[in-house]
């Protein structure tokens, strides 16, 4: 059973437990025709210029994508609440006070933070301080 979902800004932050997951993640773009699928795509997402898909960075060379973004995939486990307020601010404004830039998913139980992957480390040492309140 799906724990409930939480939307107290006070708990997610104090309980968000951030994940570092294993391997390198791409950002790259199809075109619009293109039908992305396979082994290797974690998320998909359909704008006008075409599709972006983050997807592992093997796959990627294998299917001779070429990547946008090399990044460090990052999961919140805490079941976070799509209409909760807040959480993403809190984590963008830690992230941006360390230096560092992150591509946010917001997903229908957890936030998946994609940072580049040499700050990795320091990501998580940014949002681990964050869920301790300091």
């Amino acid at each position: 059973m799906t724990p409930a979902a939480v939307s107290d800004l006070r708990t997610l932050l104090a309980s968000m437990q951030p994940e570092l997951q294993p391997g390198v993640y791409v950002f790259a773009s199809l075109p619009g025709d293109a039908a992305p699928g396979g082994a290797g795509i974690v998320a998909t997402f359909r704008e006008r210029e075409g599709w972006t898909v983050v997807m592992e960075e093997g796959a990627a060379q294998a299917a001779g994508v070429t990547p946008l973004f090399r990044a460090a995939w990052i999961t919140l486990t805490v079941h976070s609440d799509l209409n909760a307020v807040g959480l993403t601010a809190a984590f963008a404004r830690a992230l941006g006070e360390a230096g560092i830039s992150c591509n946010v998913i917001a997903a229908a139980y957890h936030d998946h933070i994609f940072v580049p992957v040499q700050a990795a480390g320091p990501a998580m040492d940014a949002l681990l301080k964050l869920q301790q309140g300091r």
